[in-house]
């Protein structure tokens, strides 16, 4: 059985409504990019990754392809085409007893994808900085 903030997660995968966001996101989240070498701490920064890999990643031809729940984790594999480039990689996200979100980690492959995926998602995050001054 799905868990809700899973359900809740890809309905904002679908949709790419950035703004639902908030509604599942605590406000110490963590986010572990696979380009970013820090971990992102707070739900502001957090929203802003998460907002930057719905609109690189999450074009047509992304899929989530296996899914497996433990008690407040889930981790979901995903395929997706990025310059040509196959990628597969990772969500593994924690949640707390509220139901929201308070680790997002990514991992991707190959080495191909991660650069890609560095390339594009850098260019996606300085337009939305830019948009926020």
């Amino acid at each position: 059985m799905t868990p809700d903030v899973i359900k809740q997660w890809h309905q904002i995968a679908e949709s790419k409504n950035i703004d639902l966001l908030d509604d599942i996101l605590a406000e110490d989240a963590k986010m572990y990019s696979p380009v970013v070498h820090t971990v992102q701490v707070g739900k502001s920064i957090t929203k802003m990754y998460l907002a930057g890999a719905l609109m690189t990643l999450g074009n047509e031809s992304f899929k989530y392809v296996r899914e497996v729940y433990d008690t407040q984790f889930a981790l979901l594999e995903f395929e997706t085409e990025l310059e040509g480039i196959l990628v597969n990689g990772v969500d593994m996200i924690t949640w707390n007893d509220a139901g929201k979100i308070t680790d997002f980690k990514v991992m991707i492959r190959p080495l191909k994808g991660i650069n890609a995926v560095h390339k594009v998602m850098g260019e996606a995050l300085l337009k939305m900085q830019s948009k926020n001054k």
